[in-house]
């Protein structure tokens, strides 16, 4: 399968940009720092607010800039991830931080188990520059490294732990049989095959493994297990 664009729009001015040139923008966006005025004047409390870039650790080019709140915890961040890009069956997940595991679920490693999730606040933990690995399902792994860009001080730009600053736009590849834009892929040719399987609407339904045909979504958990797409938002 081939991967979607590296480019996004900046969420507060509209503008495109690859992935490192958001990085570089975001810090400096005319209408972010309006956002941040209007949201310095609420009730909302001050803290340390992290900017993180999540992506796909297989290089694909599925990314997120996110600002979250310090305050938050770890498994804030794993329910973000998991509605915007990886829940489908409810699998268990863990980060990886500095060589320490934090787990969603206690006893998942048994004797040599890592703390809770929610046990754990962002802000004891990070910092500019910090790397940290996630994996969802560790079964069929879904696989993200998140580096945390930046830091400020101020009031959360949302009622809600993460906000979303800008994700990569979605380009559907070329139909494997037509050449229009697809909008489903198999998974058997795609896993079982080594083939490139990429469908549009029309040939979807005439493949042979129709029942192996899943939507073809802006997640790089695409056809993976029974991932059908993104929670609706806010997430």
């Amino acid at each position: 399968m081939s991967g979607p664009q590296t480019r996004g729009s900046c969420v507060f001015c509209g503008r495109e940009f690859a992935k490192g040139g958001l990085s570089r923008h975001l810090p400096t966006c005319p209408k972010r720092q309006e956002a941040q005025a209007t949201a310095d004047a609420t009730k909302r409390q001050r803290q340390t607010l992290y900017h993180l870039q999540a992506q796909d650790a297989w290089g694909a080019g599925y990314f997120l800039h996110l600002e979250m709140r310090g305050k938050a915890t770890l498994k804030d961040l794993d329910e973000y991830l998991r509605a915007i890009w990886l829940e489908c069956c409810g699998h268990l997940s863990s980060f990886k931080i500095a060589g320490a595991r934090y787990d969603n679920t206690a006893g998942l490693w048994g004797e040599n188990e890592g703390p809770l999730m929610n046990a754990v606040k962002v802000s004891s933990i990070f910092q500019p520059g910090l790397e940290l690995s996630y994996e969802y399902d560790f079964g069929t792994t879904s696989e993200l490294t998140i580096k945390v860009i930046a830091a400020r001080e101020g009031k959360p730009l949302s009622e809600h732990p993460i906000f979303l600053m800008a994700r990569n736009k979605f380009e559907p590849p070329a139909c494997s049989v037509c050449g229009a834009p697809a909008t489903w892929l198999c998974s058997e040719c795609m896993y079982h095959e080594d083939e490139k399987c990429e469908l549009c609407d029309e040939h979807a339904q005439e493949h042979e493994h129709e029942e192996m045909v899943m939507a073809l979504v802006n997640s790089p958990r695409t056809g993976m297990c029974g991932y059908d797409g993104p929670a609706e938002p806010p997430y």
